[in-house]
């Protein structure tokens, strides 16, 4: 996939698209919403043929000890298999015990056996699919007190290991850098930059607990401006990469998504004309 401008693709918006056909670079979609035949998932079948796709799974739970639930497995096997997307990722979290899935992408501690684990699952991920997968960083907002690893170090490690992909969340950097007291740029002076193969952008939101601001990754607003500005430091540092403009909650209109995606071009095209790109695949 080229270095260009995409966006999540929610339901509400498929019948536009398909009518319409935007200049959107690619679609990105959950896996877990296409598991099962059905029209949505033919229909994809026919955007498919106009644009690039990206499969994001969220119930794979790489973080579980007790291992991939391999039905899931091999229902997401079988949906990649069928839509051929360029890109597939999922993210660095657990969702799933004793058969039971939670609502929510609950973290790690990282340390060097949660490491074991992560890797140990996404090397039978990988190897069911047959490809790289790219693994995204999460949005945090406690830290925990025994992890011995920082999170760049704990994804820079994985990628050694599993020789998977990163997809670089500049939202959940930020989320989590101010939650945690974190400097941004320091988190991403740490990752192996090569490895990036996607950058996401999204909106969140601003709360406040026990007279403390806390910034919650609700992907459900316009993209704030403290992302734009990591995300066009990113490029410049890092170079261009497929990106995604992501928005969960309260979805706008087609026009405000595809609004979004310019100005992520722009930065994008902006990189590439001073060379960011090249740096970066040099390094």
């Amino acid at each position: 996939m080229t270095s260009t401008v995409g966006i999540g693709l929610r339901s509400r918006h498929l019948a536009e698209i398909a009518r319409e056909r935007p200049a959107i670079g690619f679609l990105e979609i959950h896996a877990e919403n296409y598991l099962a035949s059905s029209p949505a998932l033919r229909r994809m079948e026919q955007l498919r043929r106009d644009h690039e796709l990206s499969i994001h799974a969220v119930g794979l739970s790489l973080g579980s000890a007790e291992g991939l639930d391999e039905d899931h497995l091999a229902r997401v096997v079988a949906l990649v298999d069928r839509l051929q997307p360029s890109l597939v990722s999922e993210h660095l979290s657990w969702s799933v015990h004793g058969g039971h899935y939670f609502n929510d992408l609950l973290p790690l501690p990282y340390t060097e056996e949660a490491l074991d684990i992560v890797a140990r699952n996404v090397g039978r991920l990988q190897d069911a699919l047959r490809r790289p997968v790219s693994i995204e960083n999460p949005s945090c907002y406690l830290a925990f007190v025994h992890s011995t690893l920082s999170e760049p170090e704990f994804l820079g490690e994985l990628v050694r290991r599993t020789g998977c992909g990163l997809l670089l969340d500049v939202n959940n950097i930020v989320v989590t850098a101010h939650n945690l007291r974190l400097e941004p740029r320091d988190w991403l002076a740490s990752l192996p930059g090569a490895a990036i193969t996607e950058y996401h952008l999204a909106g969140h939101a601003v709360n406040d607990a026990d007279g403390e601001t806390i910034l919650i990754d609700d992907h459900g607003s316009r993209v704030s401006e403290g992302v734009w500005q990591l995300f066009e430091a990113t490029v410049e540092s890092l170079g261009a990469r497929p990106t995604l403009i992501e928005w969960d909650t309260d979805v706008p209109p087609l026009g405000v998504l595809i609004d979004e995606a310019a100005r992520a071009e722009t930065v994008l095209s902006r990189a590439g004309s001073s060379g960011g790109t090249h740096a970066a695949r040099a390094a």
